[in-house]
């Protein structure tokens, strides 16, 4: 097997050097970031996700490090409970924690931290370092998020969208907040439509909230400040019920994060000449999927094996997309189908609707 460069050590990046590892192919990883730089939040993996990722991880390692949650609860802003839903299997884990875990994987000489890469303008299919040099590579891997520069100058004519729902999103260490929470899915929504707030308990003393809202609706700037953040969610949810308002108003913002959704109004190719695209790089699904990370493992199983398999790199990558493409599709359409019903007034959204999209 030809050596592989694979571009961005986030979720995608290092489950598909997993995979490389765990087959003995060659491969080096370049990451734009430092690496001590473990900024995001968290996850949801179904069932099919985790049993992918247990293929990579020590499942004992990583349910130590999340947890499973017993049951999805859909609550009015004030409290009233609109509908109970048993979960089966669904792992909650933070970002961080995960890359930590997977990271575990890759010996230290095979990663490249602080690491610009972008694709030459003189030769086809080839990358180039930030001082100009060329990576020593016969295919790439490429796996640099969903607003992928690499993916934009390679398919230039693509329309990359905003979506109308943004997201703040936090992680706190709070061992009083977490013992008043159960291991529930709990998510609050408001009468009006167009404005939620989730509550995930990650482990005794570590929960991740989140807001999700309608962003022609309630006006935030991308650019606003922590101290903006957190007087907003303080204003917003004030009136809200008691649970989500002392959350709001006794956590530290210190990790807080404005998440602007964006998506491609049509999928690219998931490849060109000897370059693939992985996990978000080659189809960013919007947040309502719970998706995202179960897609990438599945992006890196499927593509590890076709390249173990065809002798041939452009097979192996049409055997890829062929089989990754309509899955993909279907977690689209159900997104959008999800999205659709968040922005509805609460009356007239489907009753007990789960945000886990299943093809």
């Amino acid at each position: 097997m030809n050596k592989i460069a694979v571009v961005g050590a986030g979720i995608s990046g290092l489950s598909i050097a997993s995979y490389l590892e765990k087959h003995q192919l060659d491969y080096h990883i370049y990451e734009r970031r430092k690496k001590d730089d473990l900024t995001g939040h968290g996850f949801l993996l179904p069932k099919e996700g985790i049993e992918y990722l247990s293929q990579i991880t020590d499942p004992s390692v990583l349910f130590k490090r999340g947890n499973f949650l017993k049951k999805y609860i859909r609550y009015s802003h004030t409290g009233k409970i609109l509908a109970e839903k048993e979960l089966q299997d669904v792992f909650v884990i933070s970002r961080s924690s995960l890359i930590e875990i997977l990271a575990r994987n890759i010996p230290a000489e095979k990663i490249t931290y602080d690491e610009t890469i972008a694709p030459c303008d003189t030769r086809k299919g080839k990358l180039k370092k930030q001082d100009g040099t060329y990576i020593d590579s016969d295919l790439a891997i490429v796996s640099d998020g969903s607003k992928s520069r690499i993916r934009r100058q390679i398919f230039e004519d693509e329309v990359m969208r905003s979506v109308q729902e943004s997201e703040i999103v936090n992680i706190i260490q709070n061992r009083d907040i977490a013992a008043r929470l159960e291991n529930n899915f709990m998510k609050y929504h408001h009468e009006d439509g167009g404005l939620t707030f989730g509550i995930l308990k990650l482990s005794e003393d570590t929960v991740l909230w989140y807001s999700q809202f309608d962003n022609e609706k309630y006006k935030i700037s991308e650019q606003c400040s922590v101290d903006n953040l957190k007087n907003y969610m303080f204003e917003v949810f004030d009136d809200w019920d008691p649970m989500v308002s002392s959350i709001v108003k006794e956590s530290d913002y210190e990790n807080v994060h404005l998440w602007r959704v964006y998506e491609l109004e049509k999928l690219n190719p998931f490849y060109k000449d000897n370059i693939v695209f992985i996990g978000d790089a080659a189809h960013p699904l919007i947040p309502f999927t719970s998706q995202g990370v179960t897609s990438a493992l599945k992006d890196s199983f499927a593509l590890t094996q076709h390249l173990v398999s065809e002798k041939d790199p452009t097979e192996a990558f049409r055997k890829y997309e062929a089989e990754r493409k309509p899955e993909i599709e279907i977690h689209i359409r159900n997104g959008r189908i999800l999205l659709d019903q968040f922005l509805k007034p609460l009356h007239e959204q489907t009753e007990n609707i789960l945000p886990i999209s299943y093809k």
